[in-house]
């Protein structure tokens, strides 16, 4: 192994760390407090081992955040971002004050970490279970490598429920990784309660000790224990060393200790000075915090004055109840969901499956006011691998479970189990893919589903939902549930967005619906007449916008300013159910107006795609001209920001799809002008 004498990064004396990491908190309550958004609770029960690392442990040049011999620090609890960044803003990587742009677009501090845009962070994360794994690659790299630096991985108890938690831990065990040391910090509560009532994960010190892991409880905020838990780690040879950091959630700030509510809420106005009274420390004097606050909110409205100044201007300003008239009523996919499924639980078949972020996706309305139906309700903790082999078991045995996570986390985690287990054996299960596209906004890219339609469609005998309001999200959700057999994944979203459609307006499974503009009304659902696909003749219309999920609405509003500006007739398609495709009348669509613009929240082509194959392979007269684009992501990954502000940048408000319509429109005419 190479050796090396060198040492850099700080070296706090004992009562310099405890300074800092009071210093640490205040700043993060502020940076929280600012950002509207975030996670008090994890943040301030590690802020002391934190503190303890990058103030005196670790071997770190800030000033070179890339120097080949620094120690390795894997932040698997991504949701903890804000207190990695109030450590690494102390340690000098940048200005510690900066941190108060926590989570705004175009600011380096995203909802979780970004090792792209933010010095000493060493890889990007939010997706809970994976640090550990990155962890062991990099210590056994420096194993190979000959280097002397060290690994360090920090992560949740409740964490500990996936299962690739315990891959990693394996293999570290069986590779003797001495230079690895993990971190857990045990706080005992997670978002939906107490971890041992939610999946007990007990006894972890014995379990890390069966596969061969140097074990040390520590007091998580007694920095002389910490310290010296630390050191310990360095002596162990042959064996990686886990702390077990006994901490509190929320430490410091007293109505947030010990309360799960506290996980990933930001405190208001009054919370927020309650705060700052117990935490009060000179370092943090009134005259900082409110230059910090002044900063945040300057950012946020050039952030907002950028993300505006990409919508294309009209004579007239369409955004939603911006005048007298059209006004909307607003309400999330999640909230029609959760109504759904109370109705569909009636039905005695049905249970639902929690993966810890039960009240947020609104599947917790099953029993909420059915204590009766606790009995069919099943935490599966942060596992959502297990959550849906368990809901395969389930199905097989005649009930119909539903299961509820981040659509991020619904499609994607566990893909290979939908595919395989659920899918190949057409099992009777309903996937509830919440919090879909962008609208998690602040949470950033980790977050934010945006893969869903192109990972779920792909799957033979899966059925595709993306309903395009509240009221539709419930009708949806009941008719998935009861009437269909088979697999199903339902798509919704967490940010209000506008009511579009009622209890009357037709729906109808695999059947698009057609929605037409008739001139400006009161109410900007009065404006619009929606009928079936099979019902529907042409009305000489010259733009089809096909549209899934909350990008109706857009559709709609865009099909409003196109007829206000400029005369133009459109036809908006509304895709609510994805797979079966209504591939009739995409095909009337295209051959009826040539000109198709798909909008979609999701990776652009995801949903474009989809439809520009079924048109291009069922279209019947291949000589008519036909212009197609698509609306959507622009393949990136998304970002931090407030939901509407991504929709802006994004490009994907009404005014955008409607500049991309005008487009396709100048190039029609100027095919036209030169047949002619």
């Amino acid at each position: 192994m190479v050796s090396t004498n060198e040492q850099r990064g700080p070296r706090l004396t004992l009562d310099e760390l405890k300074q800092a990491a009071a210093e640490m908190r205040a700043i993060d309550i502020i940076d929280i407090f600012a950002a509207e958004s975030g996670h008090p609770g994890g943040t301030l029960s590690i802020m002391d081992v934190a503190a303890a690392l990058y103030l005196r442990v670790l071997n770190h040049d800030p000033q070179n955040p890339a120097w080949v011999l620094r120690d390795r620090v894997f932040w698997s609890a991504g949701h903890k971002a804000p207190a990695l960044y109030v450590a690494l803003g102390k340690a000098g990587y940048f200005p510690l004050d900066d941190t108060v742009l926590l989570r705004q677009l175009g600011a380096k501090f995203e909802g979780h970490p970004n090792c792209l845009k933010l010095p000493g962070v060493e890889v990007s994360s939010g997706s809970l279970g994976q640090g550990l794994g990155v962890a062991v690659g990099s210590a056994l790299a420096a194993k190979m490598s000959g280097q002397p630096y060290r690994v360090y991985c920090i992560m949740g108890d409740g964490e500990q429920q996936e299962g690739s938690v315990w891959e990693s831990a394996m293999s570290a065990g069986h590779y003797k990784l001495d230079n690895l040391c993990a971190v857990i910090d045990k706080n005992n509560l997670q978002i939906d309660g107490r971890v041992s009532d939610v999946m007990d994960v007990a006894p972890l010190a014995a379990k890390y000790a069966a596969f061969g892991w140097n074990v040390r409880e520590v007091d998580g905020h007694d920095l002389s224990d910490i310290l010296s838990a630390f050191e310990s780690a360095t002596h162990a040879e042959g064996r990686p060393t886990l702390l077990l950091a006994h901490t509190v959630k929320g430490k410091g700030v007293s109505f947030m200790e010990n309360q799960a509510g506290w996980h990933g809420i930001a405190p208001g106005r009054e919370k927020f000075e309650k705060a700052m009274v117990d935490l009060a420390t000179p370092a943090v004097p009134p005259k900082r915090q409110a230059a910090m606050l002044a900063k945040a909110k300057a950012h946020a409205l050039t952030a907002d004055a950028k993300a505006r100044g990409r919508l294309p201007q009209f004579r007239h300003d369409y955004w939603w109840n911006a005048g007298a008239a059209m006004k909307v009523d607003m309400d999330p996919t999640r909230m029609g969901f959760g109504r759904g499924l109370e109705a569909a639980g009636a039905d005695e078949r049905v249970v639902t499956l929690h993966a810890d972020i039960s009240g947020s996706i609104k599947i917790t309305d099953f029993e909420a006011n059915h204590p009766e139906r606790k009995k069919r309700v099943f935490s599966l903790g942060i596992a959502e691998q297990n959550m849906i082999e368990v809901a395969a078991g389930l199905a097989k045995e005649g009930r119909i479970p539903v299961t509820g996570t981040y659509g991020v986390f619904a499609s994607g985690r566990c893909w290979d189990q939908i595919r395989t287990t659920i899918c190949y054996s057409n099992l009777n299960v309903k996937i509830a893919g919440a919090h879909g596209g962008i609208s998690v906004g602040a949470d950033g890219a980790t977050h934010q589903a945006l893969e869903e339609i192109s990972l779920m469609a792909i799957l033979p005998n899966m059925n595709l939902v993306v309903p395009c309001d509240s009221v539709e999200s419930e009708r949806a959700t009941v008719y998935s549930l009861i009437d269909v057999a088979g697999p199903v994944y339902l798509r919704f979203a967490r940010e209000a967005t506008p009511i579009v459609t009622t209890r009357e307006s037709p729906f109808k499974f695999g059947v698009a619906n057609i929605i037409r503009y008739r001139g400006s009304k009161p109410r900007f659902i009065e404006a619009f007449e929606t009928v079936l696909s099979t019902d529907y003749k042409s009305e000489g219309e010259e733009v089809s916008i096909v549209a899934c999920g909350p990008m109706v609405p857009e559709a709609m509003r865009a099909a409003w300013l196109l007829k206000e500006e400029c005369g133009i007739e459109t036809r908006i398609v509304n895709v609510h159910t994805v797979k079966p495709l209504d591939v009739t009348a995409l095909v009337l669509a295209a051959d009826d107006t040539g000109l198709v613009v798909t909008a979609e929240e999701h990776q652009v082509g995801g949903f474009g795609n989809i439809v520009a194959g079924a048109i291009l392979e069922n279209r019947k007269d291949f000589q008519l001209p036909l212009l197609l684009e698509r609306v959507g992501v622009p393949d990136c990954f998304g970002l931090s920001g407030k939901p509407w502000e991504l929709m802006q940048w994004f490009g994907l408000c009404a005014e955008q799809i409607a500049e991309r319509v005008l487009k396709l429109q100048g190039k029609r005419a100027s095919a036209k002008r030169l047949a002619a």
